[in-house]
């Protein structure tokens, strides 16, 4: 198939407008993690009104939608985010948010509106023999939402044998996507540190135990962890994403808060990070004199697409937009983490990317004030969905 003629559903198509002025309307009114009533309740509504059984609550703020067509013994899941960033919103799009300090700048407004526009057209397609478990997660961002569901008994309450994600990607043209076997992002753990010593006078350092020196020295040893204990063969980051230390020029403070983002791609690796970055800490701690507080939060495992799903993630997607449109791995790699990596570690599935377009706003870096969803994609993702579910529940 000529990868510039995609074989789109044709009632989705039609129905892209309508689902763009959906997702407007979420981009406008972002929720916070564990804060997203209003985004679950809309959700729940339109489900409602398209024949599912819905059950709300589910982990704080979660929806599920259930629809059973059938007698098919087959169940598959369907992950969308809910959640947005608290992060102020640049532009003057007519839909900017109107919430102060909060913005969808991930695409979590563009995810739900695609697995609803989905979602009606299986509903009136009828087109599937089994159950469909539509999953509105809250609290991707903090990396909490799925285990809260799950702990809430989201495959007890609602079986499925497979689940399924995507994720749209900036610099990725539309109608492009990335479906990668095996590996597709990296685990997530945060450490805080907290180095008390004792502060003083500016003019005396020699009369205090200075935590900024030492906070100072720790930022570099951390960084020579990734490069003299990891091998080079491998990938990992260890970043510092907040140093705060003392107000005054003039003041030695008394302590000084270190906190951790850690990455990596294998558990081995991941272990490895652990075990070194206490060693260190607690070292360069021990030269300065400083007492450590410590506290380590493993947030989410490897993110890791199982082999059968993933191959059937490419035969639908090639089906769509043809081979020349899918990619094997992401051009511009790095080491972002998914808390759905905790569903795929109870079920198989697979979590695919989705072009969002070049350039201008497409383009924009998630987690950016500019950052916009390219509703481009809506069609795509959705028909994706469609075509999945019909494939798998057969």
């Amino acid at each position: 198939m000529d990868p510039q003629q995609p074989d789109l559903i044709p009632e989705i198509v039609s129905s892209k407008h309508e689902f763009a002025r959906i997702r407007q309307h979420i981009h406008q009114h972002p929720e916070l993690g564990f804060e997203e009533c209003a985004t679950s309740e809309l959700v729940a509504d339109y489900l409602r009104d398209w024949g599912y059984d819905v059950h709300v609550g589910v982990g704080g703020t979660g929806v599920v939608g259930v629809l059973r067509i059938g007698s098919g013994a087959r169940s598959i899941g369907l992950r969308a985010d809910l959640d947005a960033l608290p992060i102020e919103e640049d532009g003057n799009r007519s839909y900017r948010s109107k919430q102060p300090g909060k913005m969808h700048a991930c695409g979590h407004d563009g995810h739900t509106a695609m697995l609803l526009c989905a979602a009606r057209y299986l509903a009136e397609s009828r087109t599937f023999n089994g159950t469909l478990n539509l999953i509105f997660q809250p609290a991707e961002e903090t990396l909490g939402g799925a285990l809260r569901m799950m702990s809430d008994g989201l495959f007890d309450r609602f079986p499925c044998d497979a689940v399924y994600a995507l994720h749209n990607a900036p610099g990725l043209p539309i109608g492009h996507f990335v479906v990668q076997n095996g590996r597709m992002g990296a685990s997530s753990d945060e450490i805080s540190i907290r180095l008390n010593g004792e502060g003083g006078h500016g003019a005396m350092p020699h009369l205090t135990k200075d935590p900024v020196v030492a906070a100072a020295e720790l930022v570099l040893a951390l960084q020579t962890i990734i490069s003299r204990n990891v091998p080079a063969s491998e990938t990992a980051v260890i970043t510092i994403g907040t140093l705060r230390a003392g107000e005054a020029a003039n003041v030695i403070p008394a302590h000084a808060m270190l906190k951790l983002s850690v990455r990596s791609t294998t558990p081995e690796i991941r272990a490895l990070l652990k075990r070194r970055i206490e060693e260190v800490v607690h070292g360069v701690a021990q030269i300065h004199g400083m007492q450590v507080e410590y506290e380590h939060v493993p947030l989410v495992p490897t993110l890791f697409n199982s082999e059968a799903e993933t191959l059937l993630a490419r035969q639908v997607i090639q089906g769509l937009v043809g081979t020349g449109n899918i990619l094997t791995a992401v051009s511009k790699g790095g080491l972002g983490s998914e808390d759905f990596a905790w569903m795929q570690e109870r079920k198989p599935g697979c979590y695919v990317a989705i072009g969002n377009g070049t350039g201008g706003q497409g383009g924009c870096s998630v987690h950016n004030p500019g950052y916009d969803f390219n509703d481009e994609a809506i069609p795509f993702g959705a028909s994706y969905w469609a075509r999945l579910v019909q494939t798998y529940l057969v």
